[in-house]
């Protein structure tokens, strides 16, 4: 039997299962393909045109440096990556992730409305992208959104303390620090998060990683300060003396939930309604791009 090959995704769910033992009593055999990010910031006029998405789409359901056999990211890209036959979707359980656009301590934006034609720092099909959007078209009209591509997570949480861009997108891990820095959240982000594989892993094997990441929730949701030490492990270590967390939240939620067909369909036509992505080639049907 092949060994399934985890990803974790800046949360503690995985760390928790892999150190309490929940993935191996549920008899699962796998690995960790996991290497520490260190991206860093780049010239934020240069956009940065690759994201979730496009890491799917080049690991054909993988995301990563090594390659995985599950994986998350944001139920946009997730969405479209199974529309497109990269992968399959979980249809039986999806996260949540705290978010928001972030500006420093000393910023005069104090309102949405004040973000009007301000580039705000994302990852491009992404969820920080998508959700960017779709938390502005509340309060501005489309032509007065502007967006920055500036890379991955910690790319974007350097370009904000840098001072690189006047707002950012964050979440996770790098909402937690920006925080700590003194940060103002502007406007909440909170965004649905996917489960992505292969179509050849056994949904034998994604069930039994599914039940430990339940074990594991629910370890968090009644101690959540003994696991916090894991976020060191998704941190750069840059940030490891100049961030205390055991100030961090609980982060990303696990919620045993369907995606349900309505969730599949709308969200594939918002993404339509503004030219997301190239949809000339036709979206595969939800029985054939998520597994209930």
């Amino acid at each position: 039997m092949a060994r399934l090959r985890i990803q974790p995704h800046g949360r503690l769910q995985e760390w928790v299962a892999h150190e309490e033992g929940y993935f191996r009593d549920e008899g699962l055999e796998y690995d960790f393909a996991f290497v520490a990010p260190d991206e860093r910031s780049k010239d934020a006029a240069r956009p940065v045109l690759t994201g979730a998405y496009e890491l799917y789409a080049e690991g054909r359901g993988s995301k990563g440096t090594n390659a995985c056999d599950v994986s998350s990211a944001c139920h946009w890209a997730v969405n479209q990556a199974s529309a497109n036959q990269l992968g399959r979707m979980w249809g039986r359980a999806y996260s949540v992730t705290s978010a928001g656009i972030y500006v420093p301590p000393e910023s005069e934006i104090r309102h949405p409305r004040d973000l009007a034609f301000v580039p705000v720092g994302v990852g491009f099909h992404s969820g920080s992208h998508f959700a960017t959007l779709q938390s502005l078209e509340v309060f501005l009209p489309t032509s007065q959104i502007e967006l920055a591509f500036i890379g991955r997570p910690m790319a974007r949480l350097d370009a904000a303390l840098e001072r690189k861009v006047e707002a950012a997108s964050a979440w996770g891990l790098a909402q937690y620090v920006l925080e700590q820095r003194g940060f103002r959240r502007i406007l909440d982000t909170t965004f649905i998060v996917g489960f992505l594989f292969p179509a050849e892993v056994a949904d034998d094997d994604i069930e039994k990683f599914m039940n430990a990441l339940g074990r594991a929730q629910m370890a968090i949701d009644v101690r959540p300060e003994l696991h916090k030490h894991h976020y060191l492990k998704e941190l750069p270590e840059r940030f490891h003396g100049s961030v205390d967390v055991r100030l961090f939240g609980p982060g990303e939620r696990i919620v045993f939930l369907s995606y349900t067909q309505e969730m599949y369909e709308r969200t594939g036509a918002w993404m339509r309604e503004r030219g997301l992505f190239d949809m000339e080639s036709p979206r595969a049907p939800y029985s054939e791009s998520v597994r209930v």
